[in-house]
């Protein structure tokens, strides 16, 4: 349940309240800035920490009524410290991820909030006497950035003394300086911390494993009885509040896809289960709150008792899109296999979506690049009359990924991502090479999608069947087909898609070639190196590709027609009959999965007339924990309506609030661009 002061807030932000403050960096004097450090040729890493001073120092404290754990954006976007000149020289000369910031891995948090803003200060400022002098310029830089967050939260305490709030003044006056000793000390150093990321211009900041680092405080209030068990469970939601106050401000593909994802549950190295009190009260939190932030993360395995599941699944009758589930049984060893170390591997987090990552310990760029599975078997099909049967039509499918694999590895040359100063303050090591995180860590892997898995499997599964197998369809008759999308070959069309085999009905043959698929993948990535010396990670999660991969696909041999789309993540076809949910995971558990593993769900859209008896609500906390059991590695689950949807596209002004799973994380349906609401409109629902 919500208090009235949550209700309140809620209510306020939700309706944009808290934007009359903000301000643009042109009416600051902010966007120019950048001019006046090429002017003076200031080093990119101590323009890192001299712009997130000016932002920090432009920054009006603002508390609203009511609020206990504070930190609002008043600057409503973070300009770049580089001209339009000086990115068009770096795109020249380097290859950018994204918009060539830092961005998508999980900081130490738990270590950074235990320790404090000033001893660490201290250190790195100790560290500056034995450093070279490319590590002293580093340094000065972190120092100066941890200082510009300090003088943040100095300001916010004397607004709070201002206003008479002298309890959060304390609070404020203490993580200024100390590591917290408290819950609510905590939750404001937390917000502070993750604040300052976005602040500097770092994005897809995670919350990493927050139940495992925040529960100690937790529970040392509880039982002490400093904190009873409503004001503790209060101040979690106000946590989790300010997390979506200015989640339209962080940037990505959508409104919503920011990032702000943290872990609950899993075990440690010696196999211990690590859900706690905290754990459930943060999906208690997340049910009362029915916002998209923040997105949860549920590590689970064998042995993870059917409540949990159940915990679960009231979020997805919720409509929220999360929890996404993470299979430690695959995650773990699969991790493992990669080189991560057996305690780095026990620790992972996911990242902005779905992909696993290292918090602390990790520069790796889980989303670099994406191989589409329905392009190649598209492409293939010219080759098809060169071969005799099906096994060696398929070595040159593996020909091809592998090929595939060795271009889209070979592409990524010369990386440079700007120098995030205080982002590095917050990772493992940086402190004794004297280096900016951006310039690598323990581990520096890349990460890359498969795309349209089903869609390709569909289509081999056709072509073993009628080509090869019954020989009732011609190679010539199959090409000139899709050729013209089916357009005149009515017949076949209607073979191809309604009566062919297809992924997802729990079919040994047709769900084989996925896994075939998957492990001509990682074979094809196995032994390719990055310049940084990291490997290539195969995933079977799609990101916003499945909208490009599908724009110039043509018809293909599953009986899709060009144009149509093709599934997000490791999900069914769109237009294909399905048994049902049971069948579903069934097919999509097969094969080692732990092979897979830069991550890619399984997605499963549910219809809500499911959830109109609580018996059901078992059933699909049954249907998870089976998944998990057969040898699933990740999966998501979406509740829809279609009529609602249709609606909400009509008519968005009664819509506001309605969410959705987009692809790896959840939105409010109507502002989503068109092309994702349709996509979400046609995918398959399921009821039980």
């Amino acid at each position: 349940m919500l208090t009235a002061r949550i209700e309140r807030l809620k209510e306020f932000f939700f309706d944009g309240g808290h934007h009359r403050v903000r301000r643009t960096p042109e009416s600051l004097g902010l966007d120019t800035l950048c001019e006046k450090y090429a002017a003076e040729g200031i080093p990119a890493q101590m323009r890192a920490a001299m712009l997130f001073e000016a932002m920090t120092a432009a920054e009006e404290p603002v508390i609203f009524e009511g609020e206990q754990i504070v930190a609002t954006r008043t600057v409503s976007k973070v300009p770049s410290y580089f001209t339009a000149d000086e990115w068009a020289a770096l795109k020249s000369r380097h290859y950018l991820h994204e918009n060539g910031m830092l961005s998508n891995i999980s900081p130490n948090l738990g270590d950074a909030i235990a320790e404090g803003l000033e001893a660490r200060k201290q250190r790195f400022a100790v560290r500056m006497e034995s450093a070279d002098a490319e590590g002293r310029l580093f340094l000065e830089s972190a120092v100066r950035s941890i200082e510009a967050l300090q003088g943040l939260i100095a300001r916010y305490e004397a607004c709070a003394r201002e206003m008479g709030d002298e309890a959060l003044a304390e609070v404020l006056a203490s993580v200024r300086v100390k590591g917290a000793t408290t819950f609510r000390e905590a939750l404001q150093l937390l917000r502070f911390i993750h604040f300052g990321l976005w602040e500097s211009g770092c994005y897809h900041n995670t919350l990493g494993r927050f139940d495992q680092y925040m529960y100690p405080y937790y529970k040392a209030d509880l039982d002490s009885g400093r904190l009873p068990q409503d004001q503790a469970y209060e101040l979690l939601l106000s946590f989790f509040l300010a997390c979506n106050k200015d989640s339209d401000l962080y940037p990505g593909m959508q409104q919503g896809d920011n990032g702000q994802s943290l872990v609950l549950g899993g075990r440690d190295a010696s196999g211990k289960t690590l859900f706690n009190d905290l754990s459930a009260r943060c999906l208690e939190a997340s049910y009362d709150l029915n916002l998209i932030d923040p997105k949860i993360n549920l590590r689970v395995d064998r042995n993870t008792p059917l409540e949990i599941y159940k915990l679960g699944a009231r979020l997805t009758k919720r409509g929220l899109g999360f929890p996404q589930y993470d299979n430690d049984d695959v995650v773990v060893p699969g991790l493992e296999r990669l080189g991560y170390a057996p305690e780095d591997a026990n620790d992972y987090v996911v990242a902005a979506c779905w992909e696993f990552i290292i918090p602390g310990k990790a520069m790796d760029i889980v989303n670099i690049g994406a191989l589409s599975f329905a392009g190649l078997v598209s492409r293939s099909v010219d080759d098809l009359g060169s071969f005799d049967n099906f096994e060696d039509y398929y070595a040159h499918i593996d020909a091809m990924i592998k090929a595939e694999c060795r271009r889209i590895a070979a592409g990524f040359k010369n990386l440079y991502i700007a120098p995030a100063p205080l982002y590095s303050v917050f990772m493992d090591g940086t402190l004794e090479r004297a280096r900016d995180i951006t310039l690598g860590a323990k581990y520096n892997n890349f990460g890359i999608h498969g795309t349209g898995i089903a869609t390709a499997v569909d289509s081999l599964a056709a072509i073993r069947k009628y080509v090869f197998d019954e020989k009732s369809v011609s190679v010539k008759e199959l090409q000139a087909a899709l050729d013209a999308n089916f357009e005149g070959y009515d017949d076949l069309w209607k073979k191809l898609r309604f009566e062919a085999p297809k992924m997802g009905n729990d079919d040994d043959g047709t769900d084989a070639l996925a896994a075939r698929l998957l492990d001509s993948f990682d074979n094809g990535l196995a032994g390719l190196r990055n310049e940084r010396g990291g490997i290539f990670r195969a995933g079977t999660g799609t990101a916003m590709y499945y909208i490009f991969h599908a724009i110039d696909l043509k018809a293909t041999p599953d009986g899709r027609k060009a144009g149509e789309v093709i599934p997000a993540n490791y999900s069914p076809s769109m237009y294909t009959r399905h048994k049902g949910p049971v069948s579903v995971i069934k097919s999509f558990s097969k094969g080692d999965l732990s092979r897979s593993i830069n991550g890619g769900p399984l997605t499963i859209e549910l219809d809500d007339t499911l959830f109109r008896n609580e018996e059901n609500l078992e059933k699909l906390a049954m249907l998870i924990r089976s998944y998990v059991l057969l040898g699933g590695h990740q999966l998501q689950l979406n509740t829809l309506n279609k009529e609602t949807l249709l609606d909400a596209k009509a008519h968005p002004e009664k819509h506001r609030n309605l969410i959705v799973r987009v692809w790896g994380w959840s939105g409010y349906f109507v502002e989503l661009d068109e092309c994702y609401q349709n996509h979400i409109i046609d995918r398959i629902k399921f009821t039980m």
